[in-house]
Order: C-alpha cells, then sequence, then structure tokens
C-alpha cells in the first residue's frame, strides 16, 4: 500500500514541478464540443459533468479496429478479454460491464443478454466515429438503469466539408509471432462511401472485414488428427462482417438522421479429442465434435431534433434491436474435410424496441431552464437454460420500463451552475426504481473549474442472474427470478487546472475523486444441497455489500508539436460476500494505474510518432476456497502487469494516402499469475490469460476527398 501511494504522490509532484513557472492568461484551449449529459452541444469548459474525449485523431493513431483494442490505455478501465468465447468485457472500479452502459448516439446498443451493458467490446467497430466520450460515476437520471460506474457514448460521423469521401484500409498484423497472408494473423480490410447530395442531405454507408484467424501457441490447429489433445487453438478463430449506413437531413433548427447497423460473427470452436473409430480395411476414421458460435445484430436507429413554437427544443429517437447469438454443432470429418450432422440452436437473444426524448428551452436567455425527458424499453430476452436428465429447455421472458425523468440547470451566475434531476422507472419485473442526483459547476480565477455531483442510481439483475441453470462437476448454478435491483450512491469532485506559459507550453491538470457505495449487490451464495445426489447448489442472491474510492490526477502538456500525457489512479475497493456459509473480509484492498502517452507531429515530413504506456498494479480480493472440506475466503493477488504500444503514422501525396506502421502489448504480456494463499500457509495459483504477446502492425489508409 505504501508503494502505491508513493508512485501516486510521484505523479503528483511532476504536476506541481511544472506549475513553477509564472501562470500568465489562464487560456482554455480545449475546444471539445460535448453531447453526453448536455441539455444541448456545448463547449466541454461549461459542461457540469467531468467528460473525457477520445477523438477520431486518437482512435487512428492507436490504429484502433474496435473499443478493445482502444480502451486498454485509459485509466481506471480494465479490458477482459476471453480466449475461449472470442468476448472483450470492460470492467471499471473493480465491477464489471453490467454496471458501464454503452452507447451509440445516446442510444444503448444490445448484448446477447441485455442492452448497453456486458457488451462484446470486439464487436463495437469504430470506422464511422466522430468522437467518443466517457463520464465517470453515476449517470442515472440522464441514462436510466445501469449507469452506476459510468458511460461510454459513441457519436458517429453525420456531415462532411467535402462533396465525397471514400476511404479505403487494408490493415495486416500479426498475433503474437504467427503470421501469414491468409490463414494467420489479423486482417482487416474497410470501406467508407459519404456524400453531401445538398446542403441539407448526406448519406454514408460502410462495410469491414475482420479476420481474426486465432492464436495456435504451440497447439496444431484444425487439421491436426493426433489423439494427444494438441489440437485447435489457444485464442479461437473469428470472422466478422460489419455494415452500416445512414442518411441525414438538416435544414434551419431541424435535424433529423436514420443509421442502419449490421454484425455478422462466425467465432471456430476447434475440439482438441480426436475420435478415432477403426474402418478396415480402408483405415482409421478420424473425426472431432466442432462448433461454430453465430452471432448477428441488427439496429435500426431513426432521430428527430427541432424546435416546437420557434422556441422548445426537442430530442426523439427511437430505435429496433437484435442480437442471436447461436451455436452450429457437427462432426468433422479430418480425413474427407467434411461437415455432417451438424445442429444449429439458438442459444441466447435480445430484441429490443426503446425509445428516449427530451423537451427542453423553457426560458431561453435566462439563468434557470430546465428538461423534460423520458425513456421506454421494451426488452424481450431469451436463453437455454438446463432441465431434466441434461436437457436443455428454452426461457423467453419480456421486461419492460417506463422512465420519466426531469433535469434542471440553475446559473446563479456567470460562473456558477447547479444541475440537479430525478428519474422515475416504472418497471414490469421489479419494484419501481428511482435515480436522484445534483451536480455543481464553478469556474474560479486564472482557469480553475471545480466540479462535483451527488448521484443515486440502481441495476437491475440480467437475464442470467434471474433464470440461468447451470449443471456442472457435481455443483449447481441457479438464478434467482426473486431478485430485487441494486441500489448506489455515488459521489465525485474534481478541479481542473488549465495554464498557459510564456514560452507557449500548455498544461492541463486535472484532480479527481469519488466515492461509490452499492447496496444488495448481487453475488452466487451456497443455499444448501440436493437432496437426492447431495450436490451443493449455489444461487444469485443480494448479499453483498460494495464500496469503492478513488482519486486520480491528469496531466496533459501541450508545447507545438508535441502532447504528453501522464496520469495516475489510486483504486480502494471494500466488498463483503456473505456466501450462506461465511462472510468474507470488507478490509479496503487498494490497486494503482498509471498511465502515460507522447505524441509528436512532424508536420514538414507529415509525420506523427505516439507512444503508449500503461501500468497496472497488483490487485486484491476475497475468493472463496475449500479446505478440508469447508468453505472459506482467502486473499487472492493478481501479479501486477503493463502494456507498451507505439505507432508511426506517415501521410503522403497531401494526405490522400497514409501508412500507419507500429506495435501493441510491446512489453509481450501473455499471462499473469494469481495467488491464493491458504490457511496452512501454502500458496495455490493459477494463470489469467490476457493477451496472445508482442504484435505488429501496418495500416494504409486511402482517403479521396474532393
Amino acid at each position: 500500500m505504501k508503494i502505491k501511494i508513493i508512485l501516486f504522490i510521484a505523479v503528483l509532484f511532476f504536476q506541481i514541478s511544472f506549475a513553477q513557472e509564472k501562470d500568465t492568461t489562464a487560456v482554455n484551449k480545449l475546444s471539445e464540443v460535448v453531447v453526453t449529459g448536455q441539455f444541448e452541444p456545448q463547449s466541454i469548459k461549461k459542461s457540469v459533468y467531468d467528460v473525457t474525449v477520445i477523438s477520431k485523431k486518437d482512435i487512428e493513431q492507436q490504429a484502433a479496429n474496435n473499443l478493445a483494442d482502444l480502451l486498454n490505455q485509459y485509466l481506471n478501465i480494465t479490458i477482459t478479454p476471453s480466449s475461449g468465447t472470442g468476448r472483450s468485457t470492460v470492467s471499471m472500479f473493480g465491477l464489471n460491464g453490467e454496471y458501464f452502459k454503452i452507447l451509440i448516439d445516446n442510444i444503448p446498443i444490445v448484448s446477447d443478454i441485455s442492452f448497453g451493458n456486458n457488451v462484446d467490446l470486439t464487436q463495437i467497430n469504430l470506422d464511422d466515429v466522430e468522437q467518443i466520450e466517457i463520464i465517470e460515476g453515476s449517470m442515472g437520471v440522464t441514462n436510466g438503469a445501469n449507469a452506476v460506474t459510468g458511460i461510454l457514448n459513441i457519436i458517429t460521423k453525420k456531415s462532411s466539408r467535402y462533396k465525397w469521401e471514400i476511404d479505403a484500409t487494408v490493415q495486416e498484423e500479426t498475433v503474437g509471432q504467427e503470421y501469414s497472408p491468409f490463414n494467420q494473423g489479423r486482417h482487416i480490410q474497410s470501406l467508407k462511401v459519404s456524400h453531401t447530395v445538398t446542403d441539407n442531405w448526406f448519406v454514408s454507408a460502410g462495410l469491414d472485414r475482420n479476420d481474426f484467424d486465432g492464436y495456435l501457441d504451440g497447439k496444431k490447429g484444425e487439421d491436426y488428427n493426433e489423439t494427444d489433445l494438441q489440437r485447435g487453438y489457444t485464442w479461437l478463430p473469428k470472422l466478422q462482417y460489419i455494415g452500416n449506413g445512414m442518411i441525414s437531413y438538416k435544414k434551419n433548427d431541424f435535424r433529423a438522421f436514420y443509421k442502419f447497423d449490421y454484425l455478422n460473427e462466425n467465432i471456430d470452436y476447434y475440439s482438441p479429442i480426436v475420435i478415432v473409430t477403426a474402418n478396415p480395411p480402408f483405415g482409421d476414421i478420424r473425426y472431432s465434435e466442432d462448433k461454430r458460435y453465430l452471432t448477428e445484430r441488427i439496429i435500426n436507429h431513426l432521430n428527430f431534433y427541432g424546435k416546437i413554437a420557434s422556441q422548445y427544443n426537442y430530442n426523439v429517437s427511437f430505435s429496433q434491436q437484435k442480437q442471436t447469438r447461436s451455436t452450429d454443432s457437427f462432426k468433422y470429418d479430418l480425413s474427407l474435410d467434411q461437415e455432417s450432422e451438424n445442429i444449429k440452436q439458438k442459444n441466447q437473444s435480445t430484441e429490443l424496441l426503446y425509445s428516449t426524448g427530451t423537451l427542453g428551452n423553457f426560458f431561453p436567455g435566462k439563468s434557470f431552464d430546465f428538461q423534460l425527458g423520458y425513456e421506454y424499453a421494451n426488452n424481450l430476452g431469451y436463453a437455454l437454460v438446463s432441465g431434466e436428465n441434461q436437457t436443455l429447455v428454452p426461457v423467453e421472458k419480456r421486461f419492460e420500463n417506463y422512465d420519466v425523468f426531469l433535469s434542471s440547470e440553475i446559473k446563479a451566475t456567470k460562473k456558477f451552475s447547479i444541475r440537479p434531476g430525478g428519474r422515475i422507472s416504472f418497471q414490469n419485473q421489479f419494484d419501481n426504481q428511482y435515480a436522484a442526483s445534483v451536480g455543481l459547476y464553478y469556474l474560479f480565477d486564472k482557469g480553475i473549474e471545480m466540479r462535483t455531483s451527488v448521484g443515486r442510481g440502481f441495476r437491475t439483475p440480467n437475464f442470467e442472474e434471474l433464470y440461468s441453470k447451470i449443471k456442472f462437476s457435481g455443483h449447481q448454478f441457479y438464478g434467482n427470478d426473486a431478485l430485487i435491483p441494486e441500489t448506489s450512491t455515488s459521489y465525485d469532485f474534481s478541479v481542473k487546472k488549465t495554464t498557459t506559459f510564456r514560452s507557449g507550453l500548455l498544461l492541463s491538470t486535472n484532480l479527481s475523486a469519488s466515492y461509490l457505495n452499492v447496496k444488495d449487490k448481487i453475488d452466487m451464495a451456497y443455499i444448501g444441497d440436493e437432496p437426492l445426489t447431495t450436490e451443493p447448489i449455489y444461487q444469485y442472491i443480494n448479499i453483498s455489500g460494495y464500496k469503492m474510492w478513488n482519486v486520480a490526477l491528469t496531466n496533459q502538456v501541450n508545447f507545438k508539436n508535441l502532447t504528453f500525457n501522464l496520469g495516475a489512479s489510486l483504486v480502494g475497493i471494500s466488498q463483503e460476500i456473505d456466501n450462506g456459509e461465511v462472510i468474507s473480509d470488507d478490509k479496503f484492498l487498494y490497486a494503482l494505474q498509471v498511465n502515460t502517452n507522447i505524441t509528436y507531429n512532424l508536420a514538414k515530413y507529415n509525420t506523427l510518432f505516439a507512444v503508449y504506456y500503461k501500468f497496472n498494479g497488483e490487485q486484491q480480493q476475497f475468493r472463496q476456497v475449500t479446505e478440508n472440506g469447508e468453505n472459506v475466503y482467502r486473499l487472492s493477488s493478481i501479479d501486477p502487469y503493463s502494456f507498451l504500444d507505439a505507432s508511426v503514422k506517415k501521410s503522403f501525396y497531401k494526405k490522400t494516402f497514409d501508412v500507419t506502421l507500429g506495435a501493441r502489448n510491446i512489453l509481450d504480456v501473455t499471462n499473469i499469475q494469481q495467488s491464493i494463499a491458504s490457511g496452512s500457509a501454502h500458496t495455490a495459483s493459477n494463470n489469467i490469460l490476457l493477451g496472445y504477446g508482442r504484435s505488429y502492425f501496418l495500416k494504409l489508409t486511402y482517403n479521396l476527398n474532393f
């Protein structure tokens, strides 16, 4: 703990040492316009919320193709990949993706079992993104259920200053040390075309193909036919096709757009077990039982923005979304390269009808205004669960909520604003819920901005927690349809200072602190033994308490063509878990993150250099283990690790052709160790698979704008 605090103070000292120069006029050059959580698009400086903006330029510098590529380098965010399922999900402040909401153009996006939460980041393509906005802390008033630790809003491109824009990209990437042009590595192709038809009409369309050929890591691939369990891949191959289209219209104060997105994903599972059947006199028949995991997603989004009676601003969206995950199981004859006995079965699906809207600007030009809003969600969930005699039984349930919310803004002075708000959510599956918040913003002299907020939010149980039934290895795990929503209270504070020095150097520093308290947290608990088999039964129950505090410091330095960022975050987490037999310790456990990046634009040669580094300190948590036939909680530790990425981008022919060359995971991180100390002072350990090692990429982009 002392080492973590010392490292955090070191970053603070860095900021103080810079501030020794004489402070001239504090000019804020952060000119980004943000829309998330705002009454209307406005400067980031005037936002009551502390918004992190990831620009299109930031995305291009990292050659990020999806959200999983991008977010690994940001403070307080941890990406959890799964080599077995191909999914990558996000956690923030130690809470998983169920507490963090992901939106596209202010609309929550569907996942296999929910909408807005627990989204697979590899399925979120970034080719048509204008910018990404992240707000940490409870956003329950403006964004409803499950926006507990924060929200991420992807703003897509809806206009162009050119008549035509044609962007074609080819990206080749190694997977660790594995690469060949057709059957190893990662191969990405994309085409984006947009056209400004008139001053009022804009259309665009895009298509992406993302081919990840898996990671062998010593295994022998799909064609291997020996019986030594070496067949298959460590990371499963994945092929994605992603398409999107948009048509937008604007005239005077009226704007409208329709957006369509489509995803088709295929993940191949090759069983390591090769089955041999004698077939004299023709020799043995060798086959395996393989699978394909198939995902299809369709999103339709229609938005209207304008004025009523030349005064009242309205913003209304309608969305229809569906995501389905299926399994295609079959026998694969390794000798004949043939499939047989194919059985396709739908495992999970989410069908969503959604609408949200706001009405504001009731007192234009006044120091007080408010915004009325509504949200309607009709979510039909489907999943296969375990039934009698190891059968699979479909469960289909419909979740509906009707929400109304009110948010007001009081501009007490030119420098001081207050933002109170509240929401009521009428639920068909749970008791009605509510959220409330109040935010304060004050602009001090010399460019010092202070923001503070208090918010109450809630998280509703997901489909798996309510209805899952899983039986394996002598254990039974059940959902619980009697679960109640979790409630949470968060407190957030930040102070930001932007200073311009005589030399032209610009320093921006942001110090933030937050505290989160989650009640009725859902966790798995032991509830008894099955009467006939005496197998232990575990069930999701509202049993746990969760508390978190966080202090973070970020610094940005701009000097001519150089940009340098340095940040640190210290998180303390206390969680009490009652599994029905024993209660875990609830003392605070601490984790440190440090990140930095540096970019230099060699303008004369149209060349940009970028380096990104993030340190993830040791993480600790109490985990349930069995000792001498009894369940106990022991402290487990996950080793620290770091990610380092670098890239060089060079533009040719008046920036019509870009070449980006770079490396990811330069420190070659693959596995990290998790150890659990037992009561007898022995330590058990296992490896956590984080990545497939150092990889290199080459990205070629052709931009035709006229």
